[in-house]
């Protein structure tokens, strides 16, 4: 029970920061939970608490829908995450992580300079988002870093940029979830116990993070995103 009350506090916590700026509970929960317990079984846990988020993000902020998006980020996201998903049980250590954070730091000090710059809103380029937020999220289980990094490019409003986030990850999480089980990952007692304070927590989680975003303005909307931005992009970079 020990266990289960110090992975709801970690859930809360992940929860707000994650909904807040769309990355979703991983790039909080997953570093945390591989210093007790193996990637996979990390992965699976997270990645089902990760899904209910997603149902949240959706039932919060739902007059943010653009399915002409969701779609381009969730087609090819969903293909990736299964990939990266196998991925995980069989690949040698790589950098990419580091790789990762390294380019998110670059990105964030480009929008500094460049804060007016934005993607073209396109279906390449949000199945390019798609592919490598689906892939990261699979492998590593930070693909909503990747992804916020392309959302952000395209200077949504909070509300669409949260439903989006949200839609597109509930697409990748079904699919690696399926993957992880049938890889043979399983979750023992104590994380399911867990998992039973976890999800409820995560929406009262959703919920601070939604009365956080009706105080920020629109316009300091995008640089908040890119702090937490640089912040991951530090993390993975020293810690990768």
């Amino acid at each position: 029970m020990h266990q289960a009350l110090l992975l709801g506090l970690l859930t809360l916590f992940a929860s707000a920061i994650g909904t807040a700026t769309g990355f979703g509970t991983s790039t909080v929960m997953v570093p945390v939970m591989v210093l007790f317990v193996p990637l996979p079984v990390a992965l699976l846990f997270v990645g089902i608490v990760h899904l209910a988020g997603d149902l949240w993000k959706i039932l919060l902020f739902r007059r943010g829908a653009d399915w002409k998006l969701i779609l381009g980020f969730g087609i090819t996201g969903i293909a990736a995450g299964y990939l990266g998903a196998a991925l995980s049980f069989s690949a040698a250590a790589l950098p990419l992580e580091r790789i990762l954070g390294g380019f998110l730091i670059l990105y964030v000090i480009f929008l500094f300079f460049h804060r007016r710059w934005k993607l073209p809103k396109t279906t390449a380029t949000a199945a390019s988002g798609g592919l490598l937020s689906g892939l990261f999220a699979g492998f590593f289980g930070v693909g909503g870093a990747v992804r916020g990094a392309f959302l952000t490019a395209f200077d949504l409003p909070p509300e669409v940029y949260i439903f989006t986030s949200g839609m597109i990850a509930l697409f990748i999480d079904i699919t690696r979830i399926g993957r992880y089980l049938q890889g043979g990952t399983r979750l023992g007692p104590d994380l399911l116990t867990a998992l039973l304070i976890s999800i409820p927590v995560s929406l009262l989680g959703a919920y601070l993070a939604k009365r956080l975003l009706d105080r920020i303005p629109k316009r300091h909307f995008r640089i908040f995103v890119a702090i937490f931005l640089a912040l991951v992009g530090a993390r993975l970079l020293i810690w990768g």
